[in-house]
């Protein structure tokens, strides 16, 4: 499954729908076994509320979701039991023992799979690369790894942003001005001398 990366919706019904499915990535079906199994990315901090979009996803692909375990860093209330699609997912936390920026998902008899999440607030930019990097079958980078690698590269095209500005303030770029002709570019050098009949 690609990153699906919404863009603000331009109706109230286009609203409704986006508010509903989930922003999801997931490693492709049977890959070799990666530290992560995708990524997903919540609207918002309120677990209650999230939960049910995502495991109405994943329940048909993995078995029911039983169980969950967030971290309680990045989650300001977790409640004990959330009501999804007909059953109820009960809810743990730890806060030494689970990556902060991960979701550990339980399915009775079935499996686990662990998915990054993304923080609500991160540019789409971000975010897209966070979801393929967390599904990528190959990936052997824990959450809060990818998440520091994540930040690395927003700091490093925060900085090329600032270098490039003071090149175009010091002239690096001309504005276009339509209305003067095109400069050719001064030419330096010698002629060959063609030689002459005698």
């Amino acid at each position: 499954m690609m990153a699906t990366i919404t863009h603000p919706p331009t109706t109230e019904a286009e609203d409704r729908l986006s508010s509903l499915s989930p922003r999801l990535s997931l490693a492709p079906i049977g890959s070799a076994p990666a530290l992560l199994d995708g990524a997903w990315w919540p609207r918002s901090r309120d677990l209650e509320a999230e939960l049910p979009s995502l495991t109405a996803v994943l329940d048909p692909l993995w078995g029911r979701i039983t169980r969950v375990t967030v971290n309680p860093a990045q989650w300001p209330v977790i409640p004990r039991k959330v009501p999804v699609a007909g059953h109820v997912v009960n809810v743990g936390w730890f806060r030494d023992e689970q990556d902060p920026h991960e979701l550990l998902l339980l399915s009775y008899h079935v499996g686990r799979w662990n998915l990054l999440v993304v923080p609500p607030q991160t540019a789409p930019d971000s975010a897209a690369w966070l979801m393929t990097a967390a599904s990528d079958p190959r990936g052997m980078s824990t959450a809060s790894r990818l998440m520091e690698e994540a930040a690395r590269l927003r700091t490093l095209r925060v900085a090329d942003r600032a270098v490039e500005a003071v090149w175009d303030s010091e002239g690096g770029h001309e504005p276009p001005d339509s209305a003067a002709p095109p400069r050719l570019p001064a030419m330096t050098g010698t002629v060959p001398q063609q030689p002459r009949d005698r």
